[in-house]
Parts: C-alpha cells; structure tokens; sequence
C-alpha cells in the first residue's frame, strides 16, 4: 500500500537528508519509569487532598475546658518509654444525620459509650475498661459553653458529664475530668465518634464481622413496637455495616437482661472484630486513610489530635500491638436499684494496676530489656503472679540500695513494711551503678520474691547466693522515689481480683462467645 511510510520508507529518507527529524523512541523502561513517576504524583496529590479534606473535617474541644487540678502525667520507663491513655466516647448526638441513625428525637449529646483505652509503655499491649454509663460517679467542676464552671455533683450517672451544657456537640472535657476524677489517671487523648461517624467508618473498612446470641426482630429494636415484629438479624456470625453495625453496638433487648451491662459486652465484641479487620488488611496509611477520611466527618478530639497527620502517626503507634495482648474488661460493678454502683475495692485494683502499667493477667510491661540493663537480666516475675503474702506474714527481707541516691533503702523498706514484710537489714550494694532492681531468693523462696517484687514495677527476680529474699535497688527505683513525694512509696497493686481477670475478653476470642449479660 503506496501510503504505508515502513522503515526503509519516504520517512526514513527524509530525515535521513536534514528534514524534520523523527521522535526518538521510548524504551520499554523509560516508559515504566514514567507510568510509575506518573501515577506516584496522583497519589501524592490524591494522598495531600485526603489530607487536607481530613483536616477540614476534624472538630477540636476547648482545651481550656480540661480541669487545672488533673493527675500527673505518666513517667517514662527505664526504656523512656510512655504509657498513653485514650478516652473513646461514642455519643449519641441528635444533630445532624445522627437521628436518622437512630439518634431520636431529644436536643442534646449523651456518651452512648465510653472506654477508657491504657496503651502500655512498651506499646505492645492495650487494655480498654468500659465504663458503665449508668454508674454513680462524681463529676468534678466543668465549662459551660457560657465560661461558667459548675459546681461538683456527687452520686451522678457517668454519662451525664458528657451531655454537662446541654448542647449537639456534648462536654468532651467535662467527660474527661470525670474520668480523671474517677481514675486518678491522666487522659492524654480524647476521641469523640458519633452516630454518622461511626456508620461511615465501618462501612470504609468493608463490615465487621460479629456474632448474635440468638435472632434479633424489630420489637427487639423498638420495644414499643408491642410484638416481635419481622427477623432483623439472625442468629450466629454475620457481617455487619453501616445501620447494621450500629444496632449490634446499641442493641439492648432480646439479649440478655436486656441491661447496658450486656450491650457493653458486644461493644468490646466489636470493636476486637473492627481492629482484627484493620490489622488484617494493614496498619498503613492506604488502609488508614479511608477509615480517617470516614470517621473524621463526625469527629472531635482533643487539641493534640486536632489534625490528620497527628491521627495517622498515633493509629501507626499502634501497629504492633498483637491481637491476644489487645484486652477488655468492664470497669467492676453491681446493680444499685436501677443505676450501677462500681465496686470497691475492685475498681480501684484495677486503676492502680493501670497507673503501675501492670496487664491484666499481673505481668508489667514497663519491665526492661536485657540489652537495657547493665547487670545480667533476671527472669521476669512469673505471670499470672501469686497473692502477696497478708500483712504480718514472716516473710524477711534485706534492703540494699544498689545506686548512690541516699535514703532510697530507707523509702523502700518503709514500703516492704507497709505491705506487711519484715525488713531485717538495710544497706548498701557493692556495686551501686544498677541500672534496674532485682529481687534475689534462696533455696525455695522464689514465690515470696515474686510477692516482693510487686512492690517494685520492672523488678526482676533471680537466685541468689544466700538463703532469705534480697532487694538490690537500681536506678528504675530510684527515679521514681526521686519524684514521688516525701515518706513511704505506696505500694504497688496486687493481682486482680478473679472477677476482672477472668472476664477479660482479648481482641482474638471466639466472636461468640461472652456477648451478654443475665
């Protein structure tokens, strides 16, 4: 065909003789290199307006609102590593599309849900505790959106802290110092997700998967319905989004007792699926944007969250968190009429178990490294712990301060004997350059070295050369008696009671199993 120019052609010819000069061809890899430049800037520039969307879309409470008279802040480990605590509040806003969603009808924000989430120091373990929203709390002083402080209320329902103003938005800060107040730990971060929020984000992550103890049907939904109405859900394993996802967190009757208790249980149930499925698909941000980018339209965090590479970088912090070392635990209680009293002294084994960065099964994951310590390392107290020995039990003890600080042997043996040890000898170590405290035993007194060692968060236990316990201080004790107050260091938890650690749920347990309550 006359018009087909091949590569011995009148084109060739041409540009062979200096006339217009033919494009040079791409090679194969010059192309790839690029699609690949190519499609690495849409996904910046995609990536930088997802970014920009989020930081439009997250709301901030007023810092100014978060009470003066707060606890200290955590100190870090001997590894300078800090425990963070996160409180998540679901709220049940009417604003909105949020009583489309099953929001109702009444003005205001009430916290449908709160959990208090302890990420331990070394950042490989969490605790969440559910706090009852019916539980009889005090709430100390909070702002009024007019400036104005309220006066402290005693023997309240928790959740009333957050609807404190009455306003769509809710009291982030005011349910904040209740917790505070409560637990007598800081609260780092607070996390505000409402109705529309929390319906977005579990439809960005494709469902959940949840399990119903038995089938649920409309009248279970709407108990004034006044008969059982057409089957909702079924029975069994089922995925959940949406609409959907948020009947099972809020669902109350047809399961159970039909109690707040009960729907607390699923809650924990599934939010372990929703973290299961995240980690499944990847903590990085092409699986953390998505559910950012869903959340953030309905989200209020405290300032220091207040922008989406703050939310990215502490979602990341967590990627290394196993599923089993994820637990959840509801805070103690017992029904008090038709309210919720928490249970003493239970609840507050369980804070300062939390406060010592102390698991739920006793181990302490602010313990040390090997590669941490200057001194060979001890093996860890055994986990699950035995029961300290009660006060008055002969068990004898030798102190000796294993650093140059003077009167650290005298704070920790005033300590030991608080807890009812007998102290037999202070002094001071040869070598006092320790960089960690370890408890040494004799022959067969290895468990009352263990009960010791509780007094003392990160020690380590070891055998020793002499018979009777031994106490050899480091500088782990010493920085934190340095900062304490004057006088006796208050012991440290004991184990807790059974009635939190077996009812403990980690984020791999069977789906259905520990859904309800009565």
């Amino acid at each position: 065909m006359s018009g087909r120019r091949g590569p011995g052609g009148a084109g060739a010819s041409r540009s062979r003789s200096g006339g217009r000069r033919a494009r040079p061809r791409r090679s194969r890899k010059q192309k790839v290199l690029w699609v690949t430049a190519g499609c690495t800037a849409l996904l910046v520039l995609a990536g930088g307006a997802v970014y920009y969307r989020l930081n439009g879309n997250i709301a901030t409470f007023d810092g100014d609102a978060v009470s003066k008279d707060r606890p200290e802040a955590a100190k870090p480990d001997a590894q300078g590593h800090v425990p963070v605590n996160i409180l998540l509040i679901g709220s049940d806003s009417r604003g909105g599309n949020n009583s489309d969603l099953g929001g109702g009808q009444e003005g205001g924000a009430r916290s449908d849900t709160a959990i208090l989430l302890h990420v331990y120091a070394d950042h490989k373990h969490a605790a969440g505790v559910s706090i009852p929203r019916d539980s009889l709390v005090t709430i100390p002083p909070c702002k009024l959106p007019n400036g104005k402080w309220t006066k402290e209320q005693n023997n309240v329902m928790f959740n009333s802290a957050f609807a404190v103003g009455d306003t769509e938005q809710g009291n982030p800060a005011c349910a904040q110092n209740a917790v505070e107040k409560l637990t007598n730990m800081r609260v780092d971060h607070t996390i505000v997700v409402n109705f529309e929020g929390f319906a977005a984000m579990t439809k960005a992550v494709g469902g959940v998967e949840v399990c119903l103890p038995n089938e649920i049907r409309e009248g279970d939904l709407n108990p004034n319905l006044g008969r059982k109405g057409k089957l909702l859900y079924p029975k069994g394993l089922q995925r959940v989004q949406g609409q959907s996802a948020l009947d099972y967190v809020r669902l109350r009757h047809g399961i159970g007792d039909g109690s707040d208790i009960g729907r607390t249980k699923r809650q924990q149930a599934f939010l372990s699926a929703l973290i299961k499925e995240i980690k499944a698909k990847g903590m990085d941000p092409t699986t953390l944007l998505p559910v950012a980018d869903a959340a953030t339209r309905s989200l209020t965090v405290d300032q220091d969250l207040g922008s989406a590479a703050k939310l990215l970088s502490f979602a990341m912090s967590l990627k290394d968190i196993d599923l089993h070392d994820v637990k959840f635990v509801t805070a103690p209680w017992r029904y008090e009429g038709p309210r919720v009293a928490l249970v003493h002294p239970d609840v507050d084994q369980l804070w300062a178990a939390l406060r010592a960065d102390r698991t739920l099964d006793g181990q302490d994951a602010s313990a040390p490294s090997a590669a941490a310590s200057e001194d060979p390392s001890p093996s860890p107290t055994a986990s699950p712990a035995p029961e300290p020995p009660a006060a008055g039990t002969d068990v004898k003890v030798t102190v000796l301060n294993g650093t140059s600080a003077t009167g650290l042997g005298g704070r920790a043996a005033e300590s030991l004997k608080a807890a009812g040890f007998t102290v037999t000898a202070v002094g001071n170590a040869p070598n006092r350059q320790r960089a960690t405290t370890v408890v040494d035993y004799g022959p067969g007194e290895r468990t009352s070295a263990e009960a010791v060692a509780k007094l003392f968060p990160g020690a380590g236990v070891q055998p020793g050369a002499k018979a009777g316990v031994s106490v050899v201080l480091g500088h782990d004790y010493a920085a934190t008696a340095t900062a304490a107050p004057s006088g006796p260091l208050p012991p440290a938890p004991g184990p807790l009671p059974t009635s939190v650690r077996d009812a403990a749920r980690s984020a791999d347990d069977d789906p259905c199993a520990n859904l309800s309550y009565g």
